[in-house]
């Protein structure tokens, strides 16, 4: 079949103007609409989002605190083994707080001496009468002292989760450690009860959003076009995040959860009125009065929002098909906070358009407005016509330069960071390295065996039995006793690795115990399975190993389909695809690269390299995924409208970027100064994230959308908009260019725009 060739998409066009408005090309018209309505109505539409915030914000003062960030992964045997603790030693809190007291002695000395004992020995009386503490366990009774005698620690257990402590409860607990660290002890404090809840982004997020405030001002040329889209975002996260305190203690969401939808929230918000704001300015350079340019802007522009929205909501609600429950709600969050985005884009937007019509105009824009002139675009048309020029060698650079990126990607290792990740700036950090060096490194991290006994005949010798078993396995440096439940037919023990809880040796000893298990179950006459924190970390991050490649496949099926859709094109969708699997990759090898082999680490302030967070994969692919869906969108369909309306392949690609690389630019920098802002977070986690995202979207947008596109649809030529003329007829029309607008709303009478050719900076 031959290629549909532009005299035909321009004769589709005739039709549509004298016709019927095609399905789906509808949006494009009431988009219009809404615009021009809340251009007019500005202090209605103002107004209403001004009341949203403060009726939001004021629920979230008055609902009851969130708890704590639970982690739960159903379906796999560490968390089946912990239902069953919970099960079989009822009013036992598996999750209730506790901390972890180390006393490290002085240097070359023990910790055996009177004076010694009697510091540790008081912490311990002291400890003990807290109002929330349960238990205090002394070390020299329960034999918590190193071999050398130089390190000892005395477990705090508490009545309560940590989320549910009080302020008394964590400052009685502190003074005492404070008062036994002033005898000349070391005193480390490890656990949960008294860990700090660090801020996500640190100083740097206040300097990625001045970051994005001087790159729309530098892009604009106006103090009022850059500020409107830092209003409307900041609005939107406010907003969003109220939304998240409100409803946290009814749907467990917490301040953790609301990262990801800061993050989105703020990059998406600006990202999306920046292009509305920068459509505004162009139909304004072509001699619209303001309001019909607002509408035109939410037509166009707005279509492309609406659209590049619903692709990251879709990715991001569809986290919740890996079955963790904290992924869900951490993507059906940023979800809620990019739908409020594209809301805010679509209505408040061209309101503030309304009250300063001009004044987002530069000065040199407002000049040209007065004169009928269009603003130039120099600078995408250059670029475009250097990207013709050597079409071939910028597409194997460009993909050779991130395939040798996403190498490291073979060495993937996924776990979950614990104290070990922190900085040696925290307590936490030292008590995990103390403990490390008097017990052995796999101490912090000890695998926990639940044991069902129930249908045994002697539950006391099938348990024991089992123990041995465990103690025999290589790579188990020591068992502690048997506890058994008030019935007698369940019972725990905890096993001791001889390696950290990150390293693959650890992970190889779980499963030889998992592999064992049917041979020992038979002898003892009871069954086991193993959990505690190391035993789920290796569980979790099987778990998402195993879900990434199928999530992957969904979201790039996703995204050919999309795009199918919107760009009426086989091989365009194709083409995008791919780009987003090199710019992912690429991504996620230079992660590996810096946090799992240490290069550069030391410059993020790195503190421990090891195994990639096991969400961290996922969240990539899903984010990502979106954000490269909005540059597609924003800067192809532009080089499509060109086609459709004046033919010709190469002279499209130059238009096009022409009109949006300048844009795409802008908030491709935008999304990296906020992301890069969360680099510099406490938390391992946000960390990680930040910089992923923060390196990706610099891949996706000025190697993968600025270099390959253009050299791949150069290359192409016409066969790169070719679709089967049934296939054609049977896919629905979005008209993500308003195509039908321009119909309507033909552009007035203006100075001839400047050829591509003659085009200037």
């Amino acid at each position: 079949m031959r290629p549909v060739v532009p005299a035909d998409l321009r004769r589709k066009s005739d039709r549509w103007q004298s016709g019927p408005i095609p399905k789906g090309m509808i949006m494009a018209i009431l988009l219009d609409r809404l615009g021009r309505m809340a251009f007019r109505w500005r202090w209605l539409v103002a107004a209403f989002w001004v009341a949203v915030l403060a009726c939001v914000g004021y629920a979230a003062t008055q609902a009851p605190k969130a708890a704590g960030d639970g982690f739960t992964m159903p379906g796999i045997e560490s968390q089946k083994a912990f239902d069953l603790m919970e099960q079989r030693f009822p009013g036992a809190d598996a999750q209730s707080a506790t901390a972890r007291v180390v006393f490290v002695a002085r240097d070359g000395q023990q910790l055996t001496s009177a004076a010694d004992r009697a510091v540790i020995e008081k912490l311990v009386a002291e400890a003990g009468a807290g109002t929330q503490v349960a238990t205090v366990a002394d070390p020299f009774r329960t034999g918590a002292v190193s071999q050398d005698q130089a390190t000892a620690f005395a477990t705090v257990t508490f009545t309560a989760r940590a989320a549910d402590l009080t302020g008394a409860s964590k400052q009685h607990l502190s003074d005492a450690i404070g008062r036994a660290r002033s005898s000349g002890l070391t005193v480390e404090v490890g656990g949960d009860a008294l860990a700090t809840q660090p801020a996500a982004g640190g100083p740097a997020e206040g300097i990625g959003i001045a970051v994005a405030a001087l790159v729309l001002l530098v892009t604009f040329g106006s103090l009022v076009a850059a500020g409107l889209p830092l209003l409307t975002a900041v609005l939107g996260v406010g907003i969003g995040m109220s939304g998240i305190l409100a409803l946290g203690h009814a749907l467990g969401l917490s301040e953790t959860t609301g990262t990801l939808a800061t993050m989105l929230g703020l990059a998406c918000g600006i990202d999306y009125a920046l292009f509305v704001v920068s459509r505004y300015r162009e139909e304004r350079g072509k001699g619209r009065q303001a309001r019909e340019a607002a509408g035109l802007a939410a037509g166009t522009a707005g279509s492309a929002v609406v659209f590049a929205g619903l692709t990251v909501i879709i990715a991001l609600a569809g986290l919740s098909v890996v079955g963790i429950p904290m992924l869900t709600r951490m993507g059906l969050a940023a979800a809620g906070a990019v739908a409020i985005a594209v809301l805010i884009c679509l209505t408040l937007v061209p309101a503030l358009l309304g009250f300063w019509p001009d004044a987002v105009l530069s000065r040199k824009a407002r000049r040209g407005v007065a004169a009928g002139q269009h603003e130039r675009r120099g600078e995408g048309n250059r670029w475009a016509r250097l990207v013709l020029r050597f079409p071939l060698p910028v597409l194997l650079a460009g993909v050779a330069g991130l395939a040798a990126l996403a190498v490291p990607v073979i060495h993937l290792q996924l776990g979950m960071p614990g104290d070990e990740a922190k900085s040696t700036s925290t307590t936490e950090r030292r008590a995990y390295d103390a403990l490390a060096e008097g017990f052995g490194p796999g101490f912090n991290g000890p695998l926990v065996i639940v044991v069902d006994a129930r249908g045994a005949a002697d539950p006391k010798t099938a348990v024991g039995t089992i123990s041995k078993a465990v103690a025999a396995t290589p790579g188990v440096v020591s068992v502690s006793p048997a506890r058994f439940n008030t019935a007698g037919d369940t019972a725990i023990f905890s096993a001791i690795p001889a390696t950290s809880p990150t390293d693959e040796k650890t992970k190889d000893l779980v499963q030889a115990i998992r592999d064992e298990r049917p041979g020992v179950a038979a002898r003892a006459g009871a069954t086991f399975e193993v959990t505690g924190s190391t035993a789920v970390n290796i569980d979790v991050a099987g778990k998402v190993q195993g879900a990434l490649f199928p999530y992957l496949a969904v979201v790039v099926g996703l995204a050919i389909l999309l795009l199918l859709i919107v760009f009426r094109s086989i091989l365009v969708p194709v083409k995008a695809a791919f780009g987003f699997l090199l710019s992912v990759l690429a991504a996620l090898g230079t992660v590996v690269t810096v946090f799992q082999e240490g290069h550069l680490a030391k410059l993020l302030g790195v503190e421990q390299t090891g195994p990639i967070m096991s969400l961290m994969p996922i969240f990539l692919v899903g984010i990502v995924f979106g954000l490269a869906m909005d540059y597609e969108v924003f800067l192809v369909s532009r080089i499509r409208e060109d086609y459709v309306r004046n033919g010709g392949a190469r002279p499209a690609i130059v238009s096009g970027f022409g009109h949006s690389a300048r844009v795409v630019t802008a908030a491709a920098l935008i999304m990296t100064a906020v992301f890069s802002g969360f680099i510099t977070a406490d938390v391992s986690m946000i960390k990680m994230i930040g910089f992923g995202l923060a390196i990706a979207v610099l891949f996706d947008a000025f190697v993968v959308r600025m270099a390959i596109v253009p050299a791949v649809l150069a290359l192409l030529g016409d066969r790169a908009w070719y679709l089967p003329r049934r296939l054609d007829r049977l896919l629905p029309r979005l008209d993500i260019e308003g195509e039908r607008l321009h119909h309507v709303r033909p552009a007035p009478p203006a100075a001839p725009e400047p050829e591509p050719e003659l085009a200037r900076s």
